[in-house]
């Protein structure tokens, strides 16, 4: 295990979503064995005494490091139950993270990786901001350009997976951009964070291919009908990413869908 040169992962959440983080962790150290792991929690309410089985999860193969949040600006931030504050706090990673890190790999909880993550994480940056995946069409990218004040060629992304390049977001972000860009398309705002990482930095967003980085239930359903390559199969060998995002969960009752399998073998892994 390579202490020296860990791979830097980032996530943002409420005590709520740590049973997701810990599936989450467990299939990242089973896809990506010999890879040592530093893993950033941004948060504002976790307690170490909440963070015992995450600590234990990824015992001698990663390190995990609370980092409190501070909500200032944030107050008239929209939420709602599904989009707390701590959506927001991923906007700002190159504030909290130590300026010795030039990347970090966000991630949300409620992913499971099938994958290795070399190839990605070693993605040349160059002056983008991040590198992320959309799951729009053509006709929904152009609404969300018209609503968020997007250029023409800029991408509608997911926030859900971002490789971020810290360096250059400390030499050139903008925070008071950030809070400017909210105030003025607040009514318009319908997921806050990824509308305001789309609409403000578009132009300094790598796309990503989401059958890969950010393979969904909907991505699955609009075309596994339809191109006969597309099965759980060709997800198992070619998806690194899968992410369970929206409303449908393999962990809800409700849940109805065919990726569910990932975070089944992932629970069996833990145990559970």
């Amino acid at each position: 295990m390579d202490n020296a040169n860990p791979m830097n992962i980032l996530v943002t959440l409420d005590a709520n979503y740590l049973f997701c983080l810990n599936t989450m962790l467990s299939s990242l150290l089973h896809s990506n064995p010999g890879q040592f792991f530093r893993v950033y929690l941004l948060q504002s309410t976790v307690e170490e005494s909440q963070v015992a089985e995450t600590r234990e999860i990824l015992g001698a193969c990663g390190e995990l490091i609370l980092l409190r949040a501070d909500e200032t600006g944030l107050e008239d931030a929209p939420t709602t139950a599904r989009y707390p504050k701590e959506i927001y706090y991923r906007i700002f990673a190159a504030r909290y993270l130590p300026d010795t890190l030039d990347r970090v790999l966000y991630l949300d909880p409620d992913i499971i990786v099938n994958g290795r993550l070399d190839e990605l994480y070693a993605l040349p940056m160059g002056n983008y901001y991040f590198a992320a995946a959309s799951h729009v069409g053509e006709l929904l990218s152009r609404f969300n350009q018209l609503r968020l004040d997007m250029g023409d060629n800029d991408p509608y992304i997911n926030s859900g997976v971002m490789l971020m390049n810290l360096e250059r977001l400390r030499a050139e972000q903008d925070e008071e951009a950030v809070f400017r860009f909210m105030h003025e398309h607040k009514k318009s705002l319908l997921l806050p964070d990824q509308d305001v990482i789309s609409g403000l930095y578009g132009s300094k967003i790598y796309p990503l291919d989401p059958f890969r980085y950010n393979m969904t239930e909907r991505l699955y359903a609009r075309h596994a009908p339809f191109e006969k390559e597309l099965d759980v199969d060709w997800v198992r060998q070619n998806a690194v990413i899968i992410h369970y995002c929206g409303r449908n969960k393999p962990w809800k009752e409700n849940y109805v869908g065919q990726l569910g399998v990932f975070y089944q073998e992932a629970l069996e892994r833990l145990g559970r």
